[in-house]
């Protein structure tokens, strides 16, 4: 038991820092692409959309393959081998002096990115079954806790020199790297492990393979949709802030750490309370419903001091994740946690493939000139749609599901 409660502790850890990391870059990207291609701000949230699908293509691809990896071969070299990555691909992306190299630096960060899947399995490698949503909720907070000191600590060292953030991300997954070399134990006995099959790891072959549980399957395409909505927030946040409020990089930076701060404070803090007391199932669609009201204050706010309100309510849409992810976990045995969670990842990659392009094109056309109607906050109500959707196949899936 003190084992488990150690390995939970250290892969929380290796998740604060890549958020930590993650978070740092930021507030310098809108600045960062105007200055390598000399556009405006929608046309550099065009650019910035497609930074994040070259992201997302990678990880879509290398996600399920990782994730089988790492029931065969466990989760700690899979781990290790990641913050490596990204410690060298800050570094590389710290020097990029082209946005071609900048590119070819987010693929590297996408196949280093699908990692996540295997953190996330660890965590259920770890938690006893009825434990295992209030943990995935943890994994929320440390990754939000990354986001509290991230962007604010990337807003500053923005204003000095706009290349420091990521020197600065590259020295914190190279301590990373250093950390887990030296403490993180493995998780996924010898037992537990299976073999490698490269018919199941591939987005499609995984999917067809959970696709003969029904509830994950409902589960996953209501997920799909609530991923779609957040990069409404995710993909025009710095560029949606600047345009309709002049934010600078600091303001931009301080606004995520509160998005931080309040990640931890659901995920860490009050979800471990309330499901217990509510159930996973409840607590998925009331995370939705928040999710769905943050989205339309977001898009009718006139000021800053709106915008921090409605980031309340938003976040609160964080006690949906843990919960849908802890009912399909438990459908699972261990030797199918990574498949399945690599599953998840992937599908957070679709989305993100689709998400970005759809979200900052949205923005882009109806903040530009030539928009035929004044929108900045078309994409915050587009996605604010499909939280509706969401919740509908969410309801579907589990109106007859007992936990």
């Amino acid at each position: 038991m003190q084992k488990r409660k150690a390995g939970v502790g250290f892969v929380l850890f290796i998740i604060f820092m890549d958020s930590l990391g993650f978070g740092i870059i930021i507030p310098i990207m809108p600045e960062l692409i105007i200055s390598l291609t000399g556009v405006g701000t929608s046309e550099a949230s065009e650019i910035g959309g497609y930074l994040l699908f070259a992201y997302a293509v990678c990880q879509f691809i290398f996600s399920p393959i990782i994730g089988g990896l790492s029931d065969k071969f466990g989760r700690r070299p899979v781990l290790l081998l990641s913050s490596f990555g990204f410690a060298i691909d800050y570094l590389f992306l710290a020097y990029a002096p082209t946005i071609l190299l900048l590119f070819v630096g987010r693929v590297i960060s996408g196949v280093m990115g699908a990692s996540f899947a295997t953190a996330a399995a660890y965590i259920a490698d770890v938690s006893e079954p009825e434990k295992r949503a209030q943990n995935f909720g943890m994994v929320g907070a440390a990754f939000g806790l990354g986001f509290i000191i991230g962007p604010a600590i990337g807003g500053v060292l923005g204003e000095v020199g706009i290349r420091i953030p990521f020197l600065a991300a590259a020295g914190l997954s190279a301590i990373n790297w250093v950390y887990g070399m030296f403490i993180l134990p493995e998780s996924l006995s010898l037992e537990n492990r299976r073999a490698f099959d490269i018919k199941r790891a591939n987005p499609f072959g995984v999917f067809k393979q959970l696709s003969k549980h029904k509830v994950i399957l409902g589960l996953i395409v209501s997920m799909i949709f609530v991923y779609l909505a957040s990069h409404a927030v995710q993909s025009t946040w710095a560029f949606y802030t600047k345009l309709k409020f002049d934010w600078t990089m600091a303001e931009i930076g301080y606004s995520l750490s509160f998005v931080g701060v309040l990640t931890v404070a659901v995920q860490g803090g009050l979800i471990r309370w309330l499901i217990p007391k509510i159930g996973q199932k409840k607590a998925a669609y009331w995370g939705i419903i928040f999710y769905f009201i943050g989205l339309v204050f977001f898009g009718f706010a006139l000021s800053g001091w709106m915008m921090y309100a409605a980031m309340v309510v938003y976040c609160l849409g964080g006690l949906a994740g843990p919960a849908l992810q802890g009912i399909m976990s438990n459908q699972l045995p261990s030797s199918e946690q990574g498949e399945l969670q690599g599953a998840n990842t992937s599908m957070m990659s679709a989305t993100a493939i689709v998400g970005p392009i759809l979200m900052t094109h949205v923005f882009s056309y109806f903040s530009g000139d030539s928009a035929p109607i004044h929108i900045p906050g078309a994409a915050m109500y587009l996605a604010a749609i499909f939280t509706l959707i969401s919740l509908f196949l969410c309801w579907r899936t589990l109106r007859s599901f007992t936990e």
